[in-house]
């Protein structure tokens, strides 16, 4: 009796691992973690409305937007990889699947070339401008999580990479990447590099301990001040793209509430405390949301006069 039950345990077995591993994998992609995903979004939405007048072409939508998600997820698995030597000494890191050896560099690999693999065959749909740039933004997304060890502007290169969906998005559009589409491309870099340097202030202490390199840590006792001019460098690119694009009033009202918010950031962060600078890193999902709407509202509202 009891050997004919052994197999039927046998095969449960596998399915129960494959299920923790996948859980493993989920974590590892941070699929329990929209935010990195969001900030990838909006700029890349900002783009394909602009690009399009309005709602773009719906599968020119869905690519990209599965696009931003696949490669915002191959993006996680990658700096993982590259930063196995830090994250185990850093707080706020230290449980990542591999850094407590959960996942194998292997099976990162692994999943980093699925998860890019699925996201060119959706490019190829696209036309041959766009899907030239693709090998671009494949090579930013690699290489960026290796700044972190020569330069201390990692940052600057990760709004490059978070912002290369704009001029991508141009060229799937409309065949070409207009000047309008590198404005909107810097804007995208000085506001990633304002952000993720509200994330870098919260490992700041323990980077520096372990030789990592970051604006948060180049910017010093000025950080605040540095951040202020990321920012106001943004609204300005950002008041040039309204500009050049003709955008009417609910675009600056966008831009108005998105202000509002960055400056609700350093109410909150004035004081360099851990969880009030990861709470304002949060909140910049909010302020392209709200430079979205702008963009959105207006287009649609032009559409309909």
């Amino acid at each position: 009796m009891s050997e004919s039950r052994h197999p039927a345990t046998t095969r449960a077995l596998p399915p129960r691992r494959w299920r923790e591993r996948l859980a493993l994998y989920w974590t590892l992609v941070r699929g329990d973690r929209p935010i990195g995903w969001l900030l990838l979004l909006w700029p890349t939405w900002w783009g394909l409305w602009l690009a399009a007048g309005g709602v773009p072409p719906p599968w020119t939508l869905f690519v990209f937007t599965a696009g931003v998600w696949l490669t915002r997820s191959a993006g996680c698995v990658v700096n993982d990889y590259a930063d196995r030597w830090l994250d185990g000494g850093v707080e706020r890191t230290r449980d990542r699947p591999l850094a407590t050896g959960a996942v194998s560099g292997r099976e990162a690999l692994v999943v980093f070339a699925v998860l890019m693999l699925v996201a060119f065959a959706l490019v190829l749909t696209l036309n041959r401008l766009a899907i030239a740039m693709s090998v671009v933004g494949v090579f930013l997304a690699a290489s960026y999580p290796y700044l972190k060890r020569h330069t201390y502007l990692p940052q600057v290169y990760l709004g490059m990479a978070f912002g290369w969906g704009i001029p991508m998005a141009f060229a799937a559009v409309q065949g070409e990447v207009p000047p309008v589409a590198w404005v909107l491309y810097v804007a995208n870099i000085f506001w990633a590099t304002a952000y993720d340097t509200w994330y870098a202030m919260v490992d700041r202490d323990d980077d520096i301990r372990m030789g990592a390199k970051s604006t948060a840590i180049l910017f010093g006792d000025l950080d605040l001040v540095a951040q202020g001019v990321l920012y106001a460098m943004t609204f300005a690119a950002l008041a040039l793209v309204g500009r050049q694009a003709g955008l009417g009033p609910a675009y600056w009202c966008g831009l108005g509430v998105a202000l509002l918010l960055v400056a609700w950031q350093f109410v909150i962060a004035r004081h360099r405390d851990r969880d009030a600078c990861f709470r304002a890193f949060l909140y910049n999902h909010w302020v392209g949301m709200a430079i979205f709407a702008g963009i959105a509202i207006d287009l649609a509202m032009r559409a309909a006069r």
